[in-house]
């Protein structure tokens, strides 16, 4: 049976590492490798059933940080994400199973390191490095505030994206190729999920939860 693999990470080096270190203790491996979200979403659109699960670089061109794992879940609900990068503090590692991620893999552990805990995600574990212990760090309000973002849709949490980036809601549809009044009608339920009055204090709730690290 073959196992199905999405890498979003933007280094052929680290990608052709990846594979051939999941080669080795998978005998039927497809390695779907995207250099940005938007790929991967391509990737997976119409295909998730077949993905085992997706292998996300936190600092991926475009949209960073947390965002890219709700979209991703939002999305994908039923394919298991899992973070792997170069950032490796406790806090953040509590974060990223806090938001729902499946593992979370720094780049400093060896190949074979590597493996192994991809294919205990595959198993089923939430996987994370052993000395990290449980999820203590991360406050009670930021998991029910991480929750309220991941109830976002995907089209809305890329609002919320280019809100925090400043962007206006004529620029937002430009880019996107919406109605400016089918943004505004976003932005409301954006404000009223996420528990917020106005757009700064969205894209302040956005950068401490989801965008920021």
């Amino acid at each position: 049976m073959t196992t199905r693999i999405v890498i979003g990470d933007d280094h052929p080096l680290v990608q052709a590492a990846l594979r051939s270190a999941l080669s080795s203790v998978l005998d039927d491996l497809d390695i779907i490798a995207c250099q940005s979200l938007d790929e991967a979403l391509q990737a997976l659109t119409g295909r998730s059933e077949d993905v085992d699960l997706i292998l996300w670089d936190l600092t991926m061109p475009g949209i960073q940080g947390f965002a890219a794992l709700f979209i991703l879940s939002a999305q994908f609900p039923t394919v298991p994400v899992a973070i792997i990068s170069a950032r490796q503090d406790a806090a953040t590692i509590r974060r990223a199973i806090a938001y729902g991620a499946s593992g979370y893999i720094p780049k400093s552990l060896s190949l074979p390191e590597m493996a192994d805990a991809v294919t205990r995600i595959l198993a089923g574990e939430i996987w994370m490095p052993p000395n990290v212990g449980g999820r203590g760090s991360v406050q009670g309000a930021d998991v029910e505030l991480g929750a309220r973002m991941a109830s976002l849709s995907p089209q809305q949490l890329r609002i919320l994206a280019m809100i925090v980036e400043g962007k206006l809601n004529k620029q937002i549809a430009g880019e996107l190729d919406i109605a400016e009044q089918t943004v505004k009608g976003h932005v409301s339920t954006i404000l009223r999920k996420l528990g917020v009055g106005s757009r700064t204090q969205a894209a302040v709730l956005a950068e401490r939860l989801a965008f920021g690290l």
